[in-house]
């Protein structure tokens, strides 16, 4: 059984604690505890100052996305691909579609979004003499070497 003095001690021990991580000088341990209480106000304080500069940051001009994201899955008709990118990203059409006829896949359907930003949605389907599975990672792969490209290409463009 764990006597009082001991419990005394541990809680002495807890508060002493208490009082160096919150920098306090208080000698009272209910003074102690309302420094503490002070001291977590002010780091929630300085949390919400952080996440609205953080907001503002990305809010700002000077933050765009401009690299598209991009995600394949299988389908019950096939492989859809989506990307997206909040700029807008003038020739990289030609260079995904590049990629479905590399990799012998028909687009069954395709939605696409060029204005301010660009935006992809494709099904594909295997063509019928291509007898091997597709890989829903090589195709992905195969869609970012083909942003890589298309970037690089770009680039070279405006030099």
């Amino acid at each position: 059984m764990v006597s009082r003095e001991h419990k005394k001690a541990v809680l002495h021990e807890k508060l002493q604690l208490l009082r160096s991580i919150t920098n306090s000088h208080a000698k009272k341990d209910s003074s102690i505890i309302k420094d503490a209480s002070n001291y977590i106000q002010e780091l929630k304080h300085k949390v919400q100052i952080l996440n609205q500069d953080i907001a503002s940051w990305e809010q700002s001009s000077s933050y765009q996305n401009t690299w598209p994201v991009v995600t394949v899955e299988t389908v019950e008709k096939g492989i859809q691909v989506n990307l997206d990118s909040e700029s807008d990203c003038p020739g990289l059409l030609v260079f995904v579609l590049k990629v479905f006829e590399d990799l012998n896949l028909n687009v069954l359907e395709a939605r696409v979004s060029c204005t301010g930003s660009f935006h992809l949605e494709a099904l594909g389907a295997e063509s019928e003499e291509n007898g091997e599975s597709i890989d829903v990672q090589m195709v992905k792969q195969s869609i970012l070497h083909a942003i890589e490209n298309w970037s690089e290409s770009n680039d070279h463009d405006q030099e």
